[in-house]
C-alpha cells in the first residue's frame, strides 16, 4: 500500500476537505471528461447528496461546485478571482472553462441540493452531467469525496481503486504491525522507509521542495490566523480569538505569571489559528483533513519553538511519520467525518501528529506505534455534529484539544518502551467499526448533537 505524502498533506482551500475541495476536484475531473468527449456540449448540471446537501452551504459546496466546472482548483485557488467569477455566472447564468466551449449554467437552477435522495456509496455524493443544445444530458458521472480532498467515480469506488499504482516501493506496509516489523528487520525508522517509499515514486529533490512548501503553507496559515481578528463568515457571529489569546500570552512571556498548564494555551491558539483561518475560507493544508487542519501544524509549531533541542531539520521526518500513520488510518478506516464522525478527522489528526512529534525527539518505532495509538484510542466515538454545517463550532476549539491529547501521548509513549496492551490496528478497525455503527445524524449532516442543541444565530 503507497499514499503519498503529498496526497495526504494538499494545499487547498476551507473550510472543508472533503465538502468545498472534493467537490472542485470533481468539477476539474468532469471537465477534463468532457474535454475528451467526442460530443458537442452545450450546458451543465449538477446535484448534491447526502452530507454534502445537508451541511453543503455551511460548507460552501455550492461555491466549490461551481467554480470547480469553471475551471478552479484548489491548489491555485485566488479568492478574489474566484469572488469575481461568481459574480459573472450570476448574471450571465455560464462558465466557460479552458478549453470548452461557452457552458449554459445557471447555479440556481442547475445546481440542486438533493436532501432526500442519499447515493449509495459514500456519504459525499455528487452527480455532475453535461448536456447537449436540447438540453438533454449526454455525459454523466457520479463522484464520491471520500475524505481529505480524494475523490473517486462511483466506477472507482466500487473497484476498491488502488494506491498502488506506479512504480513497487520497498516497504508496502498495509497495516501498523507489518510497519513495525519491516522496522525491525530492516533497521529503520518509519521516516526512513517513508522516504524511501516516496523516492521510489518521484525525485528526491522534488520530494524534499515539496515537504518544504507544505510547512511553509502551514506555517503561513498560522501566522495569518495570529494576526487576524474580526467575526466569521456564515452567519453565527462566531468571533476570532487566536489573535487576542495569542497577544495575550506574548505580553505574559518573561513575566514569571504563567502557570505550568499556560502551555496548554499555546499548543490551542496554534490550532484555533489555522482552523480560524480555514472557516474563513482561506489557504490551508490538509492534515489530514480541512476540518483537523489544525491539530498537526499546532503540534509542529509547539515542537520547534518550545521543545528544548527541537530542529528545522526535523520537519520532513515529522510529516513522513505522521503521513504513515494517516495512510494506515485512511487504507484500513476513513479519514471521513461523513462517513465516520469526527473522531476520523480530529481523531487521525492527533494519531499522526502524536506519531511526528513522538519521532522527531528520539521515539523508536515501537513508541511512535503507541503515540497513535494512544491519540486515536481517546478520541474514538467522537461525532461529527458542527453547527449550522458551519466548521466553525465545535471545530475550532476541537483541534486545539486534539493537539493538546496529541502532545501528551507523544508524551507518555516516549515514557514507555514501546509495549504496549492495544495495538494501533486494533484501535483503527475499532475506529471504523464505531464509524459504521454510529447513527447518521452524528456524521457531519448537522441533524444530531450540538448542531441542534444551540441556537444557530
Amino acid at each position: 500500500m503507497f499514499l503519498s505524502v503529498f496526497d495526504m498533506f494538499k494545499v487547498g482551500v476551507g473550510p472543508s476537505s472533503s465538502h468545498t475541495m472534493g467537490p472542485m476536484v470533481a468539477a476539474a475531473r468532469f471537465l477534463d471528461l468532457m474535454r475528451a468527449s467526442p460530443f458537442e456540449f452545450a450546458g451543465l448540471r449538477a446535484s448534491l447528496h447526502g452530507s454534502l446537501a445537508f451541511t453543503g452551504v455551511g460548507h460552501a459546496t455550492d461555491r466549490a461546485t461551481i467554480l470547480g466546472l469553471a475551471g478552479f482548483v484548489p491548489d491555485s485557488y485566488d479568492h478574489d478571482r474566484a469572488e469575481a467569477e461568481l459574480t459573472a455566472i450570476a448574471e450571465t447564468g455560464t462558465v466557460t472553462p479552458e478549453g470548452l466551449p461557452t457552458l449554459q449554467f445557471d447555479p440556481k437552477a442547475d445546481l440542486v441540493f438533493d436532501y432526500d435522495n442519499t447515493l449509495p456509496g459514500h456519504a459525499n455524493g455528487m452527480i455532475l452531467m453535461a448536456t447537449d443544445a436540447q438540453g438533454d444530458v449526454i455525459l454523466r458521472q457520479v463522484y464520491y469525496s471520500v475524505g481529505g480532498g480524494f475523490v473517486l467515480t462511483e466506477e472507482e469506488l466500487a473497484a476498491g481503486k488502488d494506491t498502488n499504482d506506479g512504480p513497487p516501493v520497498p516497504f508496502p506496509f498495509k497495516t501498523a504491525a507489518e510497519m513495525l516489523e519491516m522496522a525491525r528487520s530492516s533497521g529503520k525508522t518509519i521516516a526512513e522507509m517513508k522516504r524511501a517509499n516516496e523516492i521510489a515514486r518521484g525525485c528526491a529533490d522534488s520530494f524534499a521542495k515539496g515537504t518544504a512548501r507544505l510547512w511553509e503553507v502551514m506555517n503561513a496559515c498560522i501566522e495569518r490566523g495570529l494576526t487576524t481578528d474580526g467575526i466569521l463568515p456564515g452567519g453565527l457571529k462566531v468571533r476570532r480569538r487566536a489573535k487576542a489569546i495569542h497577544d495575550a500570552l506574548m505580553a505574559e512571556r518573561g513575566m514569571n505569571l504563567n502557570a505550568p498548564h499556560t502551555i496548554n494555551d499555546w499548543m490551542s491558539v496554534y490550532a484555533m489559528a489555522v482552523n480560524e483561518e480555514n472557516a474563513a475560507g482561506g489557504q490551508v493544508v490538509t492534515a489530514p483533513t480541512n476540518g483537523a487542519a489544525g491539530v498537526l501544524p499546532a503540534v509542529l509549531r509547539y515542537y520547534l519553538d518550545h521543545v528544548p533541542g527541537a530542529s528545522e531539520s526535523h520537519i520532513e521526518d515529522f510529516l513522513l511519520t505522521a503521513a504513515a500513520i494517516g495512510g494506515l488510518v485512511k487504507y484500513n478506516a476513513s479519514i471521513s467525518g461523513a462517513e465516520a464522525g469526527c473522531q476520523a478527522e480530529v481523531g487521525s489528526a492527533a494519531a499522526m501528529a502524536a506519531a511526528g512529534l513522538c519521532a522527531v525527539m528520539g521515539g523508536t518505532p515501537e513508541q511512535v506505534e503507541n503515540a497513535a495509538e494512544i491519540a486515536l484510542e481517546h478520541h474514538l466515538g467522537m461525532t461529527c455534529d458542527p453547527v449550522a454545517g458551519l466548521v466553525q463550532v465545535p471545530c475550532i476549539e476541537r483541534n486545539g484539544l486534539g493537539a493538546i491529547k496529541a502532545v501528551s501521548a507523544a508524551s507518555l509513549a516516549l515514557r514507555g518502551d514501546g509495549q504496549h496492551f492495544v495495538p494501533l490496528d486494533a484501535v483503527i478497525e475499532t475506529m471504523r467499526q464505531t464509524g459504521h455503527d454510529m447513527h447518521e445524524k452524528y456524521k457531519e449532516t448537522s441533524l444530531g448533537g450540538l448542531a441542534v442543541n444551540v441556537p444557530n444565530c
